[in-house]
């Protein structure tokens, strides 16, 4: 697969832009939409759109495939089964702002994940990035009154959606142990297979209850959405960003996600913008950029 040269920085952040999306969305459909049928059908359609361009790659990296089968099955079920499956069953009874908050230590779990499995260094200037960003992040949910988040009270979804970001942290460290010389889009395809392949008995089980998804332009937009940007370029996106940054570096751009939430509402649902919202975004980029930076 050929690379065009990018900056790992502008996937990150055009990853967690189309994340926002993924949570506003969830959230606006939780109602319409069962958790697990989103979850499955989301990547049932990456799938469809990827196989037809990818199942040669598929075929020639099969031997890497099969030496490595449990790791990638693995990372699969972490990545594609458990992680947005895990988000929209957590929608569904808590609240956005609870979800985006427990969302933003994905970068604290990250680091001490990466720590504790390869050993990597923790310096004083990434840990003082982190506490600037999720300051930032504290800023916005609690709209400059700390008693806000003093208010805050935990339901069970926000267990699911803590389970989500255990499983995505420590998807992102596993990033460092995939195979050498297996192409990315193999990579992804596969670890999609073996994630919708997980995810089927699960689907059918929350179908024979009752909660079926039925076809309407609000269900084939959300899905459509999730499939192609959420999914697929955001996946894409994200791996090969962290290939290149490590999943420290990367890790810490999570905390855009209030961001763009942020700025969407503005936009699209004519929210104002308040000085907490600047000063959060202002906190959470300077946090990114001590991250980022060498020196």
């Amino acid at each position: 697969m050929r690379r065009i040269p990018v900056s790992p920085y502008l996937l990150l952040v055009l990853t967690t832009l189309f994340w926002s999306g993924n949570f506003v969305i969830g959230r606006a459909v939780r109602l319409e939409v069962p958790p697990i049928g989103l979850a499955f059908w989301r990547w049932a359609l990456a799938l469809a759109i990827l196989l037809p361009f990818s199942w040669r790659l598929l075929v020639r990296h099969w031997p890497l495939i099969r030496a490595h089968l449990p790791l990638l099955v693995i990372m699969g079920i972490l990545g594609v089964t458990n992680f947005n499956t895990f988000v929209y069953l957590g929608l569904q009874t808590t609240t956005a702002t609870n979800a985006v908050l427990l969302l933003s230590t994905t970068p604290v779990i990250i680091v001490g994940l990466s720590r504790l499995l390869h050993h990597e260094p923790v310096r004083p200037r990434q840990l003082l990035g982190i506490v600037l960003s999720l300051g930032g992040v504290l800023a916005i949910i609690a709209r400059g009154d700390p008693r806000v988040l003093a208010g805050l009270s935990l339901a069970a979804g926000d267990l699911w959606v803590l389970a989500a970001v255990l499983s995505w942290a420590l998807y992102s460290v596993l990033l460092q142990r995939r195979p050498a010389g297996l192409d990315p889009l193999a990579f992804l395809v596969f670890t999609i297979v073996a994630g919708v392949v997980t995810l089927a008995p699960f689907y059918l089980w929350e179908s024979a209850t009752g909660a079926v998804v039925r076809p309407s332009l609000v269900t084939l937009a959300t899905v459509g959405y999730v499939a192609v940007f959420a999914s697929i370029l955001a996946f894409i996106f994200w791996n090969r960003a962290v290939a290149e940054v490590g999943p420290n570096r990367a890790g810490q751009f999570i905390h855009l996600i209030p961001v763009f939430g942020t700025l969407l509402s503005v936009v699209f649902l004519d929210e104002r913008l308040h000085a907490y919202h600047l000063a959060g975004i202002v906190l959470i980029v300077a946090g990114i950029r001590l991250t980022t930076t060498r020196r």
